[in-house]
């Protein structure tokens, strides 16, 4: 019998499917481990995916996409990222996903080595290796608030490192890199030679506290990676898009050929509505997610349960080490089973996270406050 591939053999798991899929066959579970927004999709933007549709917008794009929807998104990353690198840069993608996939695929080849944090999004870990590199962890700690330390980086750094990655507003912590981390963050790859891939999927989603967009700082060496998923509640929609620095642009189209070839044409004119349209639904999503992190840090407070106090996505990180037993994995199968709850265990992000769980606050409150009352006290 012919063998697998050993790239695709070495693809971990999902730790947060695994809970996923479990709950799924279960009854009157409250799901919070996924991060799905509940808010719904805003109607012009619903009209125009359905509109393409209806008028048979059907035939292949350009691999990069739309020329409206790359120059809207262009406008877009001027006006808030303070990025001008301009359209041409722009790539529409199959969400988020394709886009970090493809970051990895320009600027990795096998035995390469990318930094990537953790606890950082399980795909930081998962998506290298099928292009054959190896991800580095580098530790985020509860001392150093869950931001990176430049000297450990340093440490990390050998002859076969090539990327650094970097994630603000994080996935799964909520932590919002202010600018002196940015900068020195974008010091440190400059200094080492280093593509950055910045993951930004959650720009929109802050709270108190700015948005600092690594593209803009460094936008000669940063792979820009985004989505509309999060800030539209389009996950399913998957739209997302890269940037990229002048010498990766022409590497997209036959990366992207050679995957997709593009993605749908009506999912991109829902994506131009959204960009270009009204931005009431962001703004409102936005408030609906302080309130029930608000909500959520009260009960949190009042029962005595550590957390961490970010200030950005919508994904509260919070320390179960007094009940997890060293083992948050099989502690949040268990917890699921007997209290149906569906929480992602911080292992599933990596080592550092054990002891934690990622809940996702983006959905109707009273489900998410029932929910956090079924955690075990200290």
């Amino acid at each position: 019998m012919p063998r697998p591939s050993p790239l695709a053999q070495s693809v971990p798991p999902s730790g947060i499917r695994r809970i996923f899929e479990l709950a799924q066959t279960l009854d009157d579970v409250i799901a919070l481990s996924v991060g799905e927004p509940e808010v719904a999709v805003a109607p012009h933007v619903l009209a125009a995916g359905a509109d393409a549709w209806e008028q048979d917008v059907t035939n292949y794009t350009a691999n990069s996409g739309i020329a409206p929807l790359r120059a809207a998104l262009a406008a877009k990353l001027a006006s808030f990222n303070g990025y001008t690198g301009g359209a041409d840069h722009v790539h529409v993608t199959a969400g988020g996903s394709q886009a970090l996939h493809l970051a990895m695929t320009l600027t990795l080849s096998p035995g390469d080595e990318i930094l990537i944090p953790d606890p950082g999004y399980s795909t930081f870990a998962m998506a290298p290796r099928l292009v054959g590199a190896v991800p580095v962890p580098y530790t985020l700690t509860v001392a150093d608030a869950f931001v990176p330390d430049v000297d450990r980086l340093d440490s990390l750094v050998t002859e076969r490192t090539r990327v650094l990655l970097v994630n603000s507003p994080s996935n799964p912590l909520g932590v919002v890199y202010p600018p002196e981390v940015v900068d020195a963050l974008v010091a440190f790859a400059r200094r080492h030679d280093l593509w950055i891939i910045s993951d930004e999927v959650y720009e929109y989603l802050t709270f108190g506290v700015p948005f600092t967009s690594v593209l803009a700082a460094a936008p000669e060496r940063t792979v820009g990676v985004f989505s509309l998923s999060k800030t539209y509640a389009l996950t399913g929609a998957r739209i997302g898009y890269l940037v990229t620095p002048p010498p990766l642009t022409p590497l997209f189209g036959p990366a992207n050929e050679a995957i997709v070839s593009c993605v749908n044409a009506p999912a991109q004119y829902a994506a131009l509505a959204a960009v270009t349209g009204p931005q009431d639904a962001v703004e409102s999503a936005r408030a609906t997610y302080a309130a029930n992190l608000a909500a959520a840090r009260e009960l949190l407070d009042a029962r005595g349960i550590p957390y961490l106090r970010s200030d950005g996505a919508f994904y509260l990180w919070i320390d179960v080490s007094h009940a997890s037993g060293g083992d948050v994995s099989s502690w949040a199968e268990r917890f699921l089973v007997a209290e149906r709850v569906a929480v992602a265990p911080g292992s599933a992000f990596g080592a550092a996270g054990e002891g934690w769980v990622r809940v996702c606050y983006a959905g109707r409150v009273e489900p998410l406050l029932t929910g956090l009352s079924r955690l075990p006290q200290p």
